[in-house]
């Protein structure tokens, strides 16, 4: 076999026990990594570590530290009892506040992956105190923050510009961001549907409102340190992960957390997890076996079903790779050949399609977005089931992805 199918047996032989089983599929992407990028790929040993996202694990590690001590000095439980305050105790709107308030942060310019970083651990948190499914919280945060996702004001957004003028279709911004949150809107609404919103309108959690307690000194500390790294990222520019350890630092100084029990927080199994299977993913790019893969797809595309087919496409590969770094800087200057090889298509509904397909299964843990939610998910709750089932709705959305594209698309490019 060539280096390409090697790769993408590797691949599907994680996928497969990432859900059968209950083994950390980081460590099998691991293993199998090695043998298929030195034996069959010819890469060096250098290569493969270099293939390590680094980046990744900075910004995981750093954030999971800098809540993982708001969480263990009881700031994270404090103010999940005031998020549901300011929800009047009714546990239905929670889902929503946390949909809306990721959307309005992103569309204003930090972006998916900062709002998610951002507002995870606490939504995560919130989410179980109010008796609400890991799943649906993660669906609804994710599928929030990408909404607003691809405004003009976003770095994601631009990306898409510039792709979008490589391919002739310039100046279209707003109708970007508008297919774009319709879908992920409708998406969240189904999640609320189906993984308990209609059975949360029946709860109230007022009686709990009356037993907040004040807060410490330790935690008011911690919320001024979280709000000016918030205000870092979101204001200055500044990095997540390694201004999260400067936070990090800053509160151990302060002595408002005990460092053992801030590192217990740390879901180190996730870190695992996550980075093992990223260095898979590279191993299968560098072999060849994403031009394979990819172009045994796009070939099924013809000019009626070329929407669908685009946002099945990318969103099949976007669920293991980068949404920003690869599908749209890869795929959107390609449309001009695209519509000459198929002998017809709308331009501008090709690539709003490949926008909304490729982010609509980013709440897929082996995505950033998915991934930061697993990190956040308190130390009690299973990790695992979470990825999986975050894991299936990034594969089922390739699927809605590609009817919203191919039925709804034409309504935004009117």
């Amino acid at each position: 076999m060539t280096p390409a199918v090697w790769s993408l047996a590797a691949l599907a032989l994680v996928m497969a026990a990432s859900v059968g089983t209950r083994l950390n599929v980081g460590l099998l992407a691991l293993a199998l990594a090695w043998p298929v990028a030195t034996l069959a790929t010819g890469w060096t040993t250098g290569q493969l570590l270099a293939a390590f996202p680094a980046s990744l694990f900075v910004t995981l590690l750093g954030v999971t530290l800098l809540f993982g001590a708001a969480q263990a000095n009881g700031t994270i439980g404090a103010l999940a009892q005031r998020a549901l305050y300011a929800a009047g105790g009714r546990v239905a709107w929670m889902p929503v506040l946390v949909f809306a308030v990721a959307g309005v942060l992103s569309t204003l310019g930090p972006g998916a992956i900062a709002s998610v970083a951002l507002l995870a651990p606490l939504a995560m948190s919130t989410g179980r105190r109010a008796g609400l499914s890991p799943l649906l919280t993660a669906l609804m945060l994710c599928n929030g923050a990408n909404a607003g996702n691809l405004s003009p004001f976003s770095a994601i957004g631009v990306i898409v510009a510039d792709g979008m003028t490589k391919a002739g279709v310039p100046g279209h911004e707003w109708r970007v961001w508008a297919a774009n949150f319709a879908a992920h809107t409708l998406a969240a609404a189904a999640a609320w549907w189906l993984f308990g919103g209609r059975e949360a309108m029946r709860v109230d959690r007022r009686e709990a409102l009356v037993e907040r307690v004040p807060l410490t000194g330790a935690q008011r500390i911690t919320l001024v340190v979280l709000g000016l790294w918030v205000a870092g990222v979101t204001v200055g520019g500044a990095p997540l992960g390694p201004s999260a350890f400067v936070a990090v630092t800053a509160l151990l100084l302060a002595r408002t957390v005990e460092e053992r029990a801030m590192l217990t927080e740390v879901p180190w199994s996730v870190l695992v997890l996550v980075c093992g299977v990223s260095v898979l993913i590279a191993v299968l790019e560098g072999s060849g076996g994403m031009s394979l893969f990819t172009g045994g797809l796009a070939a099924i595309a013809s000019e009626r079903t070329v929407n669908g087919a685009m946002a099945f496409v990318t969103g099949l590969i976007s669920i293991y790779s980068s949404t920003a770094g690869v599908i749209y800087p890869t795929f959107l200057p390609t449309i001009p050949e695209l519509v000459t090889k198929l002998g017809g298509g709308d331009p501008l509904q090709i690539a709003l399609s490949i926008n909304v397909g490729a982010a609509l299964v980013d709440v897929s843990p082996i995505s950033t977005l998915g991934a930061l939610c697993v990190a956040a998910l308190p130390a009690t709750e299973d990790a695992r089931t979470l990825f999986k089932q975050l894991l299936l709705w990034g594969f089922a959305m390739t699927v809605v992805g590609a009817l919203f594209c191919q039925l709804l698309v034409p309504f935004f490019a009117a």
